[in-house]
């Protein structure tokens, strides 16, 4: 266990007190085809509206991606990826009292919105895909989340098998921590996550949701990212905006079994029910 002097989380000019409330990440994805809001926020006007309301719904980071990573999903080019997001980044950057997270694989990307102003580099591949990534990152002295998944989002959901779950996804993420260290990434601003949904089965999901402590071990903050997703509609047999009630339930064991962000799409619920779990816990 970090003492408390190690559990603060570096975000460029952000720091947060870990051992307070665990942070509520919102999502903004700038997309036509994510699982949940894709289309919903393509224009720059709409996805501008929205990050506002993100932060005045009192999320403590924004993460904003412009490519898919949902199950199936194919590849963009770096050009139509920086034409999605960077006017809304120039725009709410000026705006933003909380950090914003940039969601991509590509370090051409991640340089690109962290010369607007972006904190925190949210990489679906873990650092593992481009070692040229963490070289960005540490070059600007923002915040990484290594995230693990098992091969690509194009190919992530055929048949993943696991001889050991826990083990195989911590030896997995202590390599992307030895690549964020090596290219000289503060350890105060790593940030790692179990990968929910990117090359797991219902079973695995829920294996990780109750064993987040394993993850603890690392010594880093844990982010799960579990909102809407499939496992939950496969349980309850629920369309992707019928999985309110879930998602808040299983991000209150989360946090229960010691998550220090939950990344959502729904934030105004999000940030009650963590405010709510915070009372409790510290009656």
């Amino acid at each position: 266990m970090l003492d408390r002097l190690d559990r603060y989380l570096l975000c460029r000019k952000f720091k947060f007190a870990l051992w307070k409330k665990p942070l509520v990440m919102g999502v903004l994805n700038i997309t036509p085809d994510s699982f949940s809001d894709g289309g919903e926020h393509l224009s720059h006007k709409a996805a501008y509206k929205r990050a506002l309301q993100i932060q005045q719904e009192g999320a403590d980071i924004i993460d904003i991606g412009g490519e898919s990573t949902r199950p199936g999903a194919k590849r963009i080019s770096i050009e139509e990826e920086l034409k999605r997001v960077s006017p809304v980044l120039k725009k709410f950057v000026k705006k933003a009292k909380i950090p914003i997270s940039i969601d991509t694989r590509k370090p051409e990307v991640a340089e690109a919105a962290l010369k607007i102003g972006v904190s925190i580099v949210n990489d679906t591949t873990g650092l593992l895909q481009d070692e040229r990534m963490a070289e960005v990152i540490s070059l600007y002295k923002a915040a990484v989340i290594i995230m693990h998944i098992r091969g690509t989002p194009k190919t992530m959901q055929n048949a993943p098998r696991y001889k050991n779950l826990l083990a195989e996804i911590k030896n997995r993420l202590k390599k992307g921590v030895m690549v964020a260290t090596k290219a000289g990434i503060d350890k105060r601003s790593i940030i790692v996550d179990p990968g929910i949904g990117f090359g797991k089965t219902v079973k695995h999901n829920l294996k990780i949701i109750n064993n987040i402590s394993k993850f603890k071990e690392l010594g880093f903050p844990v982010m799960v990212g579990l909102s809407r997703k499939s496992f939950m509609g496969k349980i309850l047999n629920l369309d992707v905006k019928d999985r309110l009630v879930p998602t808040i339930a299983s991000n209150t064991l989360a946090i229960k079994n010691g998550a220090d962000i939950i990344r959502v799409h729904d934030v105004k619920e999000a940030v009650c029910m963590r405010d709510m779990v915070y009372e409790i816990n510290s009656s």
